[in-house]
């Protein structure tokens, strides 16, 4: 009886993707590949598929493949929805293709989860083994995994509580559908996992971005922007802001201008589509600003450095004298804050970071972060910062013997993967 209802369920599920699919055209982030989403070209067939919704989860992806011993030649697809995913797999696929690792690195845009879209997927690239990402749940493609026989998995796998009380309001289906596997990254998420797909299938996991957190020093190879920042004045860089907590941050520039007028601000928006509402916000303000690829030479004391190039952020954690990184004023869980502590920084974040709980409280308590309630708090206490900067080197080594203890997640995670790949023979090319 629950497989008939299963199936009346994706034939709704796919009428709906069918109406809404028009309306994603318009997306700004989903706009780009529309055609390779809904699989107007083929996908290229592969041995693993992995699926890495955004920058975060290419990274992570990224860790995978590049520690990935599969012992024999082996295809690779990675697919993703944005194009910072995009632009960090393209990086990851240039460093693959110039080592020996026999692994072929392909590339391509996830295909948007309608069941008859996920069918046509999974026919051609026919893997071995799908691994999903975090929280990577798509009914259209799990059900397609399972009506080929084909295992999946979730790995480095997070859910929130908002998340699990939305999922469990389809868990009738969602048990029919279950991965082969979740290693999840934390007690509490393991026991969400557990609830939407039973126990039996979960696992714990370190998580893998532990393993991507070097022991980070200010460059010695300098990436040429220190010569962007003048050697008087402090050095503040805004991480990853979000959408949502933009007026609030406008407030907290404001705030910290009026008590710090010659600080250097380096703004990154999380999404690089919110660079034409920073240009309008700042030009608003009567800011003094500039995009960093135009700048040139030394920022002029008080300006603010609109970030619109990808890949230097943890550049400029290694060089601030303060960091705040977003996500936190708002509601939306937080962003990475333990690339700035890497860095030696104390980064300063806001009340919500609900998608890092698995770091645990100790960071706070070993003061490694800052947390405040509001951004007037932020403000303030990122003018503190800036005016003693932190002890970076007694941080770093904080941060080191705390991430050390939290290593091993890519091994782990390599070890599942390969574990599939070994199984049988690996096609050759035609």
């Amino acid at each position: 009886m629950n497989q008939n209802l299963l199936n009346l369920a994706v034939k709704f599920y796919d009428a709906g993707w069918g109406l809404f699919l028009p309306v994603l055209r318009l997306s700004p982030r989903l706009k780009e590949g529309y055609a390779a989403r809904r699989l107007e070209s083929s996908l290229p067939w592969a041995d693993l598929w992995i699926q890495a919704a955004s920058g975060g989860e290419a990274y992570l992806a990224w860790s995978i493949i590049r520690e990935l011993a599969p012992g024999r030649p082996v295809r690779v697809l990675v697919t993703t929805n944005t194009r910072q995913g995009m632009d960090i797999l393209e990086k990851a696929a240039a460093e693959i293709s110039a080592g020996p690792s026999g692994i072929t690195l392909l590339l391509g845009w996830c295909p948007f989860d309608k069941p008859g879209i996920m069918e046509k997927a999974v026919s051609q690239v026919n893997p071995k083994l799908v691994v999903l990402l975090e929280t990577e749940i798509w009914p259209g493609l799990l059900h397609a995994l399972k009506r080929r026989r084909r295992p999946a998995w979730i790995i480095n796998g997070r859910i929130t509580g908002k998340s699990l009380a939305r999922y469990k309001k389809g868990r009738i289906f969602l048990d029919l559908l279950r991965p082969e596997g979740v290693l999840a990254v934390s007690q509490a998420d393991a026991a969400r996992f557990a609830e939407l797909f039973g126990k039996e299938v979960v696992s714990e996991m370190p998580n893998i971005k532990f393993d991507r957190l070097p022991a980070a020093q200010r460059p010695k190879n300098d990436p040429g922007l220190s010569r962007l920042i003048p050697p008087d004045g402090g050095f503040l860089v805004l991480g990853s802001v979000r959408e949502q907590e933009e007026i609030q941050i406008e407030n907290l520039i404001r705030r910290i201008h009026a008590r710090r007028p010659d600080a250097v601000i380096a703004l990154f928006p999380r999404h690089m589509h919110r660079l034409g509402h920073w240009e309008n916000a700042l030009s608003r303000m009567g800011a003094k600003w500039d995009f960093r690829s135009k700048l040139q030479s030394s920022a002029r004391a008080g300006q603010i450095i609109l970030w619109d190039t990808f890949g230097e952020l943890t550049d400029a954690y290694a060089l601030a004298d303060a960091v705040f990184v977003g996500g936190s004023l708002a509601p939306l869980g937080g962003q990475n804050f333990l690339e700035p502590m890497a860095c030696g920084n104390r980064p300063v974040i806001g009340p919500s970071w609900d998608n890092f709980f698995w770091v645990g409280e100790a960071l706070f308590r070993q003061g490694l972060v800052l947390r405040e309630n509001n951004w007037q708090a932020a403000a303030d206490r990122l003018v503190d910062e800036l005016r003693i900067p932190p002890a970076r080197e007694e941080i770093q080594k904080q941060a080191e013997q705390y991430i050390a203890a939290r290593r091993g997640g890519t091994r782990r995670a390599c070890r599942v993967i390969e574990n599939y790949l070994s199984r049988g023979f690996i096609r050759k090319a035609s």
